[in-house]
């Protein structure tokens, strides 16, 4: 008998390391689609749900003398994990505020914005290239002056990079089929940026990134181009917060927009 439990107690003490391991190892760290106009290569886990949204937004821009401000709190995307590389998403901004000033006078609109719904999938997650395509689709759901009335979608193929010395890329490559300003057609526009990432500490991560837009719409093609830059504090592995600003680069983009968010996975 004594033999035996000599034996059972140096089989638990070679074991005990991993126990301690098992013990120690909390859940993963969240990985989200925001801030920034990236997405990440990453899907939520199976069975999971994730809440991405900004808790504040504003967006500011000045052409041919109009000023327009367009504000709303939060425009929530909701994820849920279909399995270890696929997730399926949705987002709906329930009340969005634009207010236009034009020759001394002032025109405001209010209410809820389209709604987006979004299919991630990952085709391969290497020690350091990983990529991922997202087919989205929007429907019209707008209230009145704050959409375009009609069908629009597109597909994503993000593509991470883990750089040398902490550092990490995102490529972001976007075709989309977006409604002609006259309502009578669909045209495409294609979407490219360059994300780099690098965290300051255990906590606090900085991104910047450059944002290009070219919309090929059959009365002319409108550029866009922006310059991004946020920062991500981890709270603990299931929540995220950040803040972010975008600067237009030319006179087609709006001149800036400055936010607030929170990641929450649950």
């Amino acid at each position: 008998m004594k033999k035996k439990l000599l034996l059972l107690s140096v089989a638990l003490a070679g074991y005990s390391p991993l126990f301690a391991i098992a013990q120690s190892a909390g859940p993963t760290p969240i990985c989200t689609d925001r801030p920034t106009k990236s997405n990440s290569t990453c899907t939520v886990p199976q069975g999971n749900w994730q809440l991405e949204t900004d808790v504040g937004h504003t967006t500011q821009d000045r052409q041919d003398g109009v000023a327009t401000k367009t504000s709303y709190y939060i425009n929530p995307y909701l994820k849920y994990g279909l399995n270890d590389h696929q997730d399926i998403e949705i987002s709906w901004a329930p009340a969005i505020r634009v207010r236009t000033k034009e020759g001394g006078q002032t025109h405001t609109t209010s209410g809820a914005g389209d709604l987006y719904l979004r299919f991630k999938s990952r085709l391969f997650s290497g020690e350091t290239v990983s990529m991922s395509l997202i087919p989205f689709v929007k429907a019209p759901t707008a209230a009145h002056g704050l959409g375009n009335d009609r069908w629009e979608g597109g597909l994503i193929a993000p593509i991470g990079v883990t750089l040398p010395q902490g550092f990490s890329l995102t490529l972001g490559p976007e075709i989309d089929m977006l409604a002609d300003i006259d309502g009578h057609g669909h045209h495409v526009a294609i979407t490219n940026l360059v994300n780099v990432s690098h965290a300051l500490s255990r906590r606090l991560t900085l991104a910047v990134e450059l944002w290009t837009q070219d919309n090929h719409d059959p009365s002319g093609t409108i550029r866009q181009r922006s310059a991004d830059v946020a920062l991500i504090y981890l709270v603990n592995p299931t929540l995220q917060l950040d803040v972010g600003a975008n600067f237009g680069l030319n006179r087609r983009t709006p001149d800036s927009q400055v936010y607030l968010g929170l990641s929450h996975r649950f």
